[in-house]
């Protein structure tokens, strides 16, 4: 049996003085795995990750067979796309707030003594190829875990949005902006916005409006098949902007074309227990069931 090799990526904001990283890393070289420590964003201050030797996360990857994360949901949203395109399976040990991605809690590294025969189940999260068409030519294109976000600037102020699927007609939007999600971002921004709850595993596209003017028009829940167009309309020159998993921002000029569809690619969580979904609902988000001092 070859020696597998997993790649560990603590944010250093979240993993104070390493001492999660570097109990997983003392449970899993028990067990025979070989570890890298790799920062999962660019430019960390030197001394961030203690006195462990830090390794390109990129070249890593490459005959890697599972990557383990170190804080909240947005460290794993951070490395979605490079773990989709490259079909590493994720483990992630929440130690933010919420944690809705994350498979375990800090408190529960014994857990990851399932992994010593190699026999644990992954779970297929869908994601979304986002483009952005300009006098007909490609000019942007990103890969999303959560969802792609359209809003008005860091000045307040009302943008008109003409969504279509599939070259018909769908919705006309004004307000601040709109989400358009995976049923993993339901419980992201979308949520926040009053869009509905998905089971993460499903496969279908949310359409949710931000702070809209048209008060009959709350969300849609639509088939992953469909390709949806968002174009402005009416905004003159004030600023419009597209963001994919809170990335960097985008700014969109009047005649572009905003296409969202199913991405082939899928992110790989890994499962090691059994809590469900609606239990972890339940426990994080409904009145009395989220503790932050756990």
């Amino acid at each position: 049996m070859n020696q597998k090799k997993i790649i560990l990526c603590p944010n250093p904001n979240r993993d104070q003085g390493m001492a999660a990283t570097k109990a997983a890393e003392k449970i899993l070289r028990e067990m025979g795995f070989r570890t890298v420590v790799c920062s999962p964003f660019k430019d960390q201050k030197e001394g961030a990750f203690a006195d462990y030797d830090v390794r390109p996360l990129p070249q890593e990857m490459k005959g890697a067979d599972l990557m383990v994360t170190f804080g909240g949901d947005g460290t794993i949203l951070h490395l979605a796309k490079l773990a989709a395109l490259n079909k590493l399976p994720v483990l992630g040990i929440n130690m933010g707030g919420l944690g809705f991605i994350a498979e375990l809690e800090a408190g529960e590294l014994d857990t990851l003594w399932k992994l010593k025969d190699w026999d644990f189940e992954t779970e297929s999260r869908m994601m979304l190829d986002v483009t952005v068409l300009r006098d007909g030519k490609q000019i942007y294109t990103n890969l999303g875990l959560n969802d792609a976000v359209i809003r008005e600037g860091p000045i307040s102020h009302v943008i008109h949005l003409k969504i279509s699927s599939d070259g018909r007609h769908l919705a006309d939007i004004a307000g601040d902006g709109v989400i358009i999600s995976t049923p993993t971002g339901s419980t992201a921004y979308s949520l926040s916005a009053g869009g509905p709850v998905v089971e993460p595993v499903a496969q279908t596209m949310v359409v949710c409006p931000i702070c809209t003017h048209n008060m009959r028009f709350s969300s849609y829940v639509l088939s992953p098949e469909h390709v949806l167009t968002v174009e402005l309309e009416r905004n003159g020159r004030k600023p419009v902007y597209l963001f994919v998993d809170e990335s960097r921002a985008f700014q969109l000029k009047a005649d572009d074309q905003v296409l969202v569809r199913r991405s082939k690619y899928a992110m790989k969580l890994v499962r090691l227990t059994e809590k469900s979904f609606c239990e972890i609902f339940a426990q994080k988000m409904l009145p009395g069931g989220f503790n932050h001092e756990k």
